[in-house]
């Protein structure tokens, strides 16, 4: 097939996902505004607080984390620089709530964009808090006990408010839309153009053996290396792609799945958390640890539950196990 066949077909795809994420994500988004206009989300942090005490954080700080647990990363941040004097937390403190907050953040839209996939909202979103509080908590112990990090942070950066309320929603709103975009129509062009050149099967071949360890194959190795850098919105875009495209086992996209959201966005947001005072090599190398480790313990475990249900019915992972109940034995 031509090269300009081939980005024209990629970039009817790219679209007709896009347009599936954005039937998604603008709903849900929505209706997380408005919860938080309404004051939902602040009367509902101080059940949250207790758990605070596990990572040895102010109970102030819930409210950071459910704001950024159900609305995303940037509004907990900026929640947190409103509560908390900057001083008044060690470079412990911020890496332990950075971490909670990279590992769960925007759970309604991130997790409803990974089920359009196939695995079932809850279990991978149960999955993904408590991943992250296992984390945070083991970090806390291991400050503890070691003294490491006790100074005070000193953030290079610090997010202002910015516009509030609904017009702030809005405008933000469509700048992410418009980034995921162009992101995604630029990721799969740019993926093509490697593909044509050989330079992906290098990469992947590269890659493997730490995908290896947490039980991917392959065929996820596109879409899991796109969440790992860039985010789940983009990595679970390529996923969703992908299983429309080809038939990927439905326990390949679960596992892919819950490793993007044990570790993903390893660019970006790991410059803004260490940016506000985060140790890096806890929130990146640390995080990415925990990953495989937590990915593969899920793993082990499907594999001696098989009956354990995976996928919630999409329309593509049910094809997959269809054809696979139907083949023929040979």
């Amino acid at each position: 097939m031509p090269l300009q066949s081939q980005f024209y077909r990629k970039t009817v795809e790219t679209l007709a996902v896009y347009r599936e994420l954005v039937v998604v994500m603008v709903p849900i988004a929505v209706a997380t505004q408005a919860l938080a206009e309404l004051g939902v989300i602040k009367a509902a942090s101080p059940w949250l607080a207790p758990a605070m005490t596990l990572f040895g954080l102010p109970p102030e700080l819930a409210l950071a984390w459910l704001t950024g647990l159900l609305v995303g990363m940037w509004g907990g941040v900026v929640v947190l620089f409103t509560l908390i004097p900057t001083l008044a937390l060690s470079s412990a403190d911020m890496t332990v709530f950075c971490s909670l907050l990279l590992m769960a953040h925007a759970i309604p839209v991130e997790q409803r964009i990974v089920a359009k996939a196939g695995p079932n909202v809850w279990t991978t979103s149960i999955i993904r808090i408590a991943g992250a509080m296992v984390f945070a908590a083991l970090l806390h112990l291991l400050f503890s006990a070691t003294g490491w990090l006790s100074q005070p942070i000193a953030p290079v950066w610090q997010p202002g408010a910015g516009e509030g309320g609904w017009l702030g929603f809005a405008h933000g709103t469509a700048k992410t839309l418009l980034v995921m975009l162009a992101v995604l129509l630029a990721l799969s062009w740019v993926m093509e153009l490697l593909r044509a050149a050989g330079i992906l099967a290098v990469l992947y071949k590269g890659l493997a053996p730490l995908f290896r360890l947490v039980g991917l194959r392959p065929e996820a190795l596109p879409f899991t290396t796109v969440g790992l850098l860039l985010g789940i919105s983009y990595g679970s875009g390529l996923m969703l792609a992908e299983v429309r495209r080809q038939p990927i086992e439905p326990r390949q996209i679960f596992l892919a799945s819950v490793f993007m959201g044990f570790a993903h966005s390893l660019i970006e947001d790991t410059l803004v958390v260490v940016a506000l005072g985060a140790d890096l090599t806890t929130v990146l190398f640390g995080r990415l640890v925990f990953a495989i480790v937590a990915t593969a313990a899920v793993a082990f475990v499907l594999e001696r539950i098989s009956s354990v249900p995976v996928v919630q019915g999409d329309s593509a992972s049910r094809s997959w196990l269809h054809r696979r109940e139907s083949a023929p034995d040979r």
